[in-house]
């Protein structure tokens, strides 16, 4: 099965065919199965980070002065990272998320300090708008930046938050009062270490991650930390996930084209009443199923990052990507798992792992059901 076979598509210029079929060759060097160790979740993230630092690939997930990001690029790096290892696309994904608010909004200086250290993977990047009861409501936050002279203090929580505990700074979103709402919200760069800040919990989920609840007590984080003007967070956040919500969906595409791949070759492999699996209709209507939803992932994925590199405004295409992506590749992986009988639920199976990667993509970064309204509403206001 040629899995690059889609780089042809009128999506793509001939540099984004060139950097995935690059990532291809480099990740099944230095990613194969196994070759990985991921006991340690928080020291194989960190070792990730540097290897794909040296690989030039973190060039990509950042933006420098003058430069825009390259969301189809961001999208075939992810998608193909993927494919060959989860925690990987999780490592290239945060340095991206976590300084995307920098890259777009941040001052010069904010921009010379933070993303050539993420790009060359010297700093661990987070971004920090959950909280206990403000998800997928961002107008509920809690968390609070009084001004105080020449700084803010911060005072609060913020909980699943990637790279909680391992990163180096954290792009934080805390009420400012300046209107009420979605548009009193502003964001800061949080250095990790800094007084007043701590990590109140680590969180152990499904496909192991580093995530973390963080505390903020009286933390004084100075004025020229703030990203975009005060009370512009909510627009830094929502431009900062129109970029890497499409890049959700595409490591859910690498994640889906990955087990249709080991679906397949389990069908052609397993002896079944006397002949393949593959010879069953049964098995042959999965695996359309399958190659149609891949295909159809990869299509809505693939337009609305050809889109946003257009420079349009895409909120309602990030969410249909998002939507499908994530829905579809379940689906999938599900298949795959089925295909492979009792060997799918055994760990250290390549669908036992995809299946508990994919869980978690249906949740966050807007879950399913956010996408749904997303979609809804923009139907409702644009057509």
């Amino acid at each position: 099965m040629n899995h690059l076979k889609h780089l042809d598509w009128p999506f793509f210029e001939d540099r984004h065919r060139a950097l995935a079929s690059e990532l291809d060759a480099w990740c099944a060097k230095h990613l194969a199965h196994g070759a990985v160790d991921h006991e340690d979740v928080d020291a194989s993230c960190k070792a990730l980070v540097k290897a794909l630092g040296a690989g030039g690939w973190l060039t990509h997930a950042v933006a420098g002065e003058g430069e825009a990001i390259d969301t189809r690029a961001i999208c075939l790096l992810r998608e193909t990272l993927a494919r060959h290892d989860g925690l990987a696309d999780f490592a290239f994904a945060m340095q991206g998320l976590g300084s995307g608010a920098i890259s777009l909004m941040g001052t010069p200086a904010q921009r010379e300090a933070y993303l050539p250290r993420v790009a060359r993977g010297e700093a661990l990047a987070a971004f920090a708008l959950s909280e206990p009861e403000a998800g997928s409501d961002v107008a509920a936050m809690q968390c609070a930046a009084r001004e105080d002279g020449d700084h803010y203090v911060l005072d609060g929580q913020k909980t699943w938050i990637s790279n909680g505990g391992i990163a180096d700074f954290y792009v934080v979103f805390a009420r400012t009062g300046e209107a009420p709402g979605s548009r009193g919200i502003s964001a800061f760069i949080v250095d990790a270490g800094l007084p007043g800040f701590e990590i109140a919990e680590r969180i152990d989920v499904i496909a192991p991650h580093p995530l973390a609840t963080l505390r903020f007590t009286r933390c004084r984080v100075p004025k020229s930390a703030m990203v975009g003007a005060p009370g512009e967070g909510f627009k830094v956040a929502m431009r900062t996930l129109d970029v890497f919500r499409t890049s959700v969906a595409a490591a859910a595409l690498g994640f889906a084209r990955r087990a249709l791949e080991e679906g397949l070759a389990q069908s052609k492999e397993r002896a079944m009443f006397g002949a393949t699996l593959a010879d069953l209709p049964l098995t042959q209507a999965k695996l359309a199923d399958m190659a149609c939803t891949v295909d159809s992932s990869a299509l809505l994925v693939y337009r609305a990052a050809w889109e946003r590199d257009q420079g349009r405004t895409i909120t309602r295409e990030a969410a249909m990507a998002k939507l499908m992506a994530t829905e579809g590749a379940q689906r999938v992986i599900d298949a795959a798992v089925q295909l492979h009988g009792g060997r799918g639920v055994r760990r250290g199976e390549i669908v036992e792992s995809l299946y508990r990667e994919i869980r978690a993509l249906r949740i966050y970064e807007g879950a399913s059901e956010v996408q749904q309204l997303i979609i809804g509403r923009d139907l409702l206001k644009n057509g």
